[in-house]
């Protein structure tokens, strides 16, 4: 598969996310099936795996990406974001989301920056972040002041490269301004469009798009026709039981598409958005290996001029029932 670049970094077409790994996610799961998970990912190529230490209780995920990357450190490209894990006695800075709870919170002030890092070292077993995001801006600390911590850890040499994660065009300018930034992560596939003021900005500034739920939260995937009560996604509009079987009926004719192409929906939702810019690395994650490999294989799908336009013209008519970003505003 050809390599993409994000700003300065080089690497595959499709990553892996692997917060669907931790327990409270998508359900139950353990230690066994995040292994199989994982070495599948890297197996396949995926190589860019994607985590946070807010992804699990007390680091778990970052530490089961750490177990899996043992002894193959050299095979990947290890990301992961930062805020969340607010430090005792630190003060939690809270702003509304989508979701059911209603709002997150975060502590990015730049004194913490640095405990993060090497706490988020540790849990992964590695001497350095290859890409390192604050997960979300801090509505009560400069972004740049956010930003600038993390050029020092880059200085120091425990980061490789800068991300931002869930920010607008003119955060991504701010932090561009500070330090280069070579990826944004934000929300993006069929069934959520990117902001296209950011990414007028990324291609202007040189910086790749890594687009988190690329799959619709598994929707796209077309076999999701309801949630557990212990699924995360219970929170979101969008996968109501009602909103749900609405927004099933209103994407048959991409699944259409998908079964006259001979791929499976999730391969054209990938294909699709890897055809959207050369810059874009989407990061799917699954539990399954056959799905993960499957993931993987959209790199090799091309779509040509009139397939695009009959699945353009599909999106078009297809308005998901239920609110569609995570952020407010």
């Amino acid at each position: 598969m050809t390599e993409r670049t994000l700003g300065a970094l080089a690497g595959p077409p499709i990553g892996f996310g692997a917060m669907v790994l931790s327990p409270g996610v998508y359900g139950e799961t353990d230690e066994r099936r995040g292994q199989d998970a994982l070495r599948a990912a890297i197996d396949a190529g995926a190589r860019l795996i994607d985590t946070a230490d807010g992804y699990g209780a007390d680091g778990h995920n970052e530490q089961l990406v750490g177990r899996a990357v043992r002894g193959r450190r050299d095979e990947v490209l290890l990301a992961t974001k930062f805020g969340f894990r607010v430090p005792a006695g630190a003060e939690p800075h809270r702003f509304p989301v989508h979701f059911a709870f209603g709002e997150l919170a975060v502590n990015c002030e730049p004194a913490h920056v640095r405990g993060y890092a090497e706490q988020s070292l540790r849990n992964l077993g590695t001497e350095v972040i290859d890409l390192y995001y604050p997960h979300f801006p801090d509505p009560q600390v400069p972004f740049e002041d956010t930003v600038g911590a993390v050029a020092e850890l880059i200085a120091d040499g425990l980061v490789r490269h800068l991300g931002v994660s869930n920010v607008t065009a003119a955060q991504l300018r701010a932090a561009h301004a500070v330090h280069p930034v070579a990826a944004v992560q934000t929300q993006w596939s069929m069934w959520q469009p990117i902001d296209p003021e950011l990414l007028a900005a990324a291609r202007e500034l040189g910086v790749g798009v890594v687009a988190w739920s690329p799959l619709g939260g598994g929707f796209l995937t077309g076999t999701v026709r309801q949630v557990a009560e212990d699924d995360f996604r219970r929170n979101h509009a969008r996968f109501s039981a009602e909103n749900l079987a609405a927004n099933n009926d209103r994407y048959a004719p991409l699944r259409a598409i998908a079964a006259e192409l001979g791929v499976t929906p999730g391969q054209l939702a990938l294909a699709w958005l890897l055809h959207q810019d050369d810059h874009v690395v989407p990061i799917p994650g699954s539990r399954t290996p056959a799905h993960i490999r499957e993931n993987q294989a959209a790199a090799e799908l091309a779509l040509d001029a009139a397939v695009l336009g009959r699945i353009d013209a599909a999106l078009a008519a297809f308005v998901p029932a239920g609110e569609g970003a995570l952020l407010k505003g």
